[in-house]
């Protein structure tokens, strides 16, 4: 007997359908621009983000749905495009598109800078947000300037004495050259400096609100020559303050120094005074060791959360709702205070006193240390990695690896049979490493897997990597030119 069918009321078909997204309107959002058109198109809209592919990219097929929800949500504020450049080769080529996708921002129909943001559908939409607009913002009343300011971000103001400044003109051409990074306005009124002890023409950058302390000043005057690079130079030393908001938009540029930082529930969008509660006491202790050489931050726990647990070994449960404080040199150390977070500091001035006198241990994560390591292959861990690889009395070959991976499973053979041949040479060492699973050195770039590096006796600091075949004699033929002796070659003799 035939099932039944259910059929929907008329009525209430046409609400579910009124309700469902339409499947092809974010497609609708990406304008297709091409040989013929682009010019014609892309001269009607003042801010538009192009992307060059091709349709077999696999980067371009997983980037295109990210691409596609940002032009629904950016739709009449900034025009996104889609240039397919195996039929368009023309446009392509005249912007210089040399790989798949190239993204680039056009203003007015003319190639305005790459765009080098996040490849995410939130990451482009904020981005291309900071994009719309005047590169400088311009302020005439004190009400405008007061409202600039108060914002979520920092604020850098131009205050000058006319239209017609020199130095207003080298101001704007800085704001769009940094647009992307920060904000900038600007007025030819000298009157809207004064509450800030500004009498001449100068350029005064606000902290955000959110971020003001006791400890720092709100508003610094920026001093020197106004050229582009000096200004570019006075926001870079002085925009985030003495103890910023790590987010994953700035890490980056604050890891390039020693960093300190404090991740707890932070969340100034909603509990100003509640993220400052503990960003107080950092900063309070912060105060006690100035002058060491060590930057402080703040960040919130859960947009983090991954890199605490694969970085620091940090769970979910630590510390509960105390902040977890790690430090990470700019050469890669890490450290973490297993101690609470005690609500006077002391238990922070105590880790950082520890810190300071070099009585700390480094965090490495590891797997644990083979007790038995007498396979031909030698496996290494992060913690037995300076005893093993740099061993300055051997020449090391260590491939890094991970067990998911397929290249490696195919290589495996052909590595255990050239740490076979190579056994009887005491001074040549073949070894392995778990990547996945345990902290890669500073000094070896392992972005995929398997990735070979050789690290030659006596020049440890220096390791070179293999980029050679993957044969038996592709190996040996690369150990005989750069070991540090003759090879002692053993098992079936192997032509080189």
């Amino acid at each position: 007997m035939a099932a039944a069918v259910h059929r929907l009321p008329a009525v209430t078909f046409a609400l579910l359908l009124s309700f469902s997204p339409d499947p092809v309107s974010s497609r609708r959002d990406v304008l297709e621009l091409g040989d013929a058109d682009f010019d014609y198109l892309a001269t009607g809209h003042e801010t538009m983000l192009v992307k060059f592919y091709a349709p077999w990219c696999g980067h371009c097929k997983k980037l295109a749905p990210d691409f596609e929800k940002a032009a629904t949500r950016l739709k009449g504020s900034v025009q996104l495009a889609k240039v397919d450049c195996t039929a368009h080769s023309e446009v392509c080529s005249r912007f210089g598109v040399s790989g798949y996708p190239t993204l680039k921002i056009f203003r007015n129909g003319r190639d305005s800078a790459p765009y080098d943001g996040p490849r995410s559908a939130d990451g482009i939409y904020h981005y291309m947000k900071k994009q719309t607009g005047p590169d400088s913002v311009h302020l005439q009343t004190e009400e405008d300037l007061q409202t600039f300011v108060s914002h979520y971000d920092a604020s850098v103001v131009g205050v000058f004495s006319g239209a017609d400044s020199s130095h207003l003109a080298e101001f704007l051409r800085g704001a769009g050259l940094l647009r992307e990074q920060f904000r900038f306005a600007h007025t030819d009124d000298l009157k809207l400096g004064e509450k800030h002890g500004v009498t001449s023409e100068s350029v005064l950058l606000f902290r955000p609100p959110r971020l003001a302390n006791k400890f720092e000043d709100s508003v610094l005057v920026f001093k020197d020559y106004l050229t582009i690079g000096s200004l570019r130079r006075f926001i870079g030393d002085n925009i985030y303050g003495l103890c910023p908001h790590m987010t994953a938009d700035n890490r980056d540029r604050l890891r390039v120094r020693d960093l300190l930082t404090a991740y707890y529930d932070l969340d100034y969008h909603h509990n100003t005074q509640g993220s400052n509660y503990w960003r107080n006491r950092v900063m309070k202790m912060m105060s006690k060791f100035s002058g060491h050489g060590l930057t402080f931050s703040v960040a919130n726990k859960k947009d983090f959360l991954s890199e605490l647990e694969e970085d620091f070994g940090l769970g979910t449960s630590d510390g509960g709702d105390l902040p977890f404080i790690t430090i990470r040199t700019k050469l890669g150390h890490k450290y973490t205070m297993r101690e609470e977070f005690t609500r006077d500091g002391q238990s922070l001035e105590r880790f950082l006193t520890d810190y300071f006198a070099g009585r700390l241990k480094r965090y490495i994560k590891s797997e644990p240390v083979p007790e038995r390591n007498s396979a031909a292959v030698k496996t290494v861990v992060a913690e037995s990695f300076d005893e093993l690889v740099n061993d300055p009395s051997k020449d090391v070959l260590i491939q890094f690896y991970s067990r998911s991976c397929p290249h490696c499973k195919k290589l495996e053979p052909v590595y255990r049979e050239l740490a076979d041949t190579l056994s009887s040479d005491p001074n040549v060492v073949i070894a392995k490493m778990n990547a996945a699973d345990n902290d890669v050195p500073l000094g070896y770039d392992v972005q995929g897997f398997p990735t070979i590096y050789f690290a030659p006796a006596g020049k440890k600091d220096e390791p070179i990597r293999y980029e050679g075949g993957r044969e038996l004699r592709d190996f040996l033929k690369f150990l005989k030119s750069e070991a540090s002796h003759r090879l002692l070659i053993g098992g079936p003799k192997v032509e080189l």
